[in-house]
């Protein structure tokens, strides 16, 4: 055999080796430049991203009509990037999201694609994510809490149960055996699929990891196994790939980066696994019986999420925190607005949501509770990058999780 045939690189190689020449060129020119310049670089582009965020809720090109089913997620994606900015839309915008995801709402629950499309749980999940963003009675009180609709995959439970979580309406039926299928679908290198025998990705993983969490079964899962595969999805670029062998991309700066702000809350449970792998599970005395996230102790189902933030985090974030800043503002941000999946490619909304969600997460990441704003050591680039802080379990921003939180537990 020729020996020269077998070191021809792979297309997978290439595309690898083409994305850490353009990242590593900028993060090149970035250390040689001075100190302000270098804090100039890293600055977060407020004004320039509000003003592609809100072109887009205004009016979006004819080319995004290949999205008409997902108009609910072109809703969520911007609201939740304005919201994470601490910014507000105009009243008058805000109702006229609020009237067009009405006429996607099945008169018998679930929100469709767009009017008069069938209801499916990922834009119910996107939808009812949109209105919340909006917040205020008239939005939060035309959700209609029934839904029928959806798929069977870890993406579709999360949408599910995310959404009856918020509304107040998650009860043992809806559970049952849900956690039996995401069990099933954790693989042997530690992370989560979308269906039982497929591959482990960060999307699923963060998905499969939240619904385990708010049906309170999350000590079922390999916890110390999820943490090494997910540990090991970050790479030398500073960001994060969503699969083993794969390129990265910005928005897992929020699946994957996700994964651990659920995780600091499971230290104890974590120790356990490492050293007695099967020993916490129905057991009341670690960190469950504090966050109420443990299958065998009763527990209100619809009260962990509110629980889930009140449960103080490890001090210390489990990944480079200030890395994924460094990759997000540098490599992830369009100076003229917007965020891309990497250098090359272009901005788009969902990007801009995930990249920013993210974001956030690595800044409140080492703060000990959540009323503790963070220390500037955490935030890369000046403190005014500093955004909102989120809900990990849903990813919306904590003011707005509060205020439905209140609003559902009342009706």
């Amino acid at each position: 055999m020729d020996s020269s045939a077998s070191q021809t690189p792979t297309v997978s190689q290439r595309d690898q080796w083409m994305v850490e020449h353009r990242i590593f060129q900028i993060y090149d020119f970035f250390g040689g430049l001075p100190r302000k310049a270098q804090s100039a670089m890293l600055e977060l582009q407020r004004e320039n991203h509000m003003e592609y965020l809100i072109k887009g809720l205004k009016r979006l090109e004819p080319s995004f009509s290949v999205l008409d089913a997902n108009r609910p997620w072109l809703c969520y994606w911007i609201l939740h990037s304005i919201a994470l900015l601490g910014e507000c839309v105009e009243p008058e915008l805000e109702d006229n999201v609020v009237d067009f995801l009405s006429h996607c709402q099945d008169p018998n629950g679930g929100y469709g694609g767009g009017p008069g499309q069938m209801p499916h749980l990922a834009t119910t999940y996107a939808a009812v994510n949109a209105l919340i963003t909006v917040g205020g009675e008239r939005s939060l009180s035309s959700i209609n809490r029934m839904h029928d609709a959806g798929e069977i995959d870890v993406r579709a439970c999360y949408t599910a149960i995310s959404v009856a979580s918020f509304l107040n309406i998650l009860d043992n039926e809806l559970v049952q055996n849900v956690g039996d299928y995401i069990v099933r679908c954790q693989t042997y290198e530690g992370g989560i699929a979308g269906e039982p025998g497929a591959e482990a990705h960060g999307g699923y993983t963060f998905c499969g990891f939240a619904t385990m969490i708010l049906i309170n079964e999350a000590n079922r899962l390999d916890l110390a196994g999820l943490l090494d595969w997910v540990a090991f999805r970050q790479g030398k670029e500073c960001g994060f790939q969503g699969r083993t062998n794969k390129l990265i991309d910005s928005c897992y700066s929020f699946w994957q980066g996700g994964v651990f702000a659920l995780l600091q809350r499971f230290h104890s449970t974590l120790d356990e696994q490492l050293a007695l792998p099967h020993s916490g599970e129905g057991d009341c005395t670690n960190d469950s019986q504090k966050t109420g996230l443990n299958a065998s102790c009763p527990v209100n189902l619809n009260s962990i999420g509110y629980n889930f933030i009140k449960q103080p985090a490890e001090t210390e974030p489990l990944f480079h925190s200030l890395a994924l800043q460094q990759y997000i503002l540098l490599c992830g941000q369009d100076i003229e607005g917007g965020m891309r999946d990497k250098p090359g490619k272009g901005r788009d909304y969902y990007h801009t949501c995930y990249s920013l969600s993210g974001l956030s997460g690595c800044q409140y990441s080492s703060a000990e509770d959540e009323d503790s704003p963070p220390l500037p050591s955490a935030v890369m680039g000046p403190y005014s990058n500093l955004l909102e802080p989120i809900h990990p379990l849903f990813n919306v921003v904590l003011e707005k999780y509060y205020e439905a939180h209140e609003f559902f537990a009342m009706s």
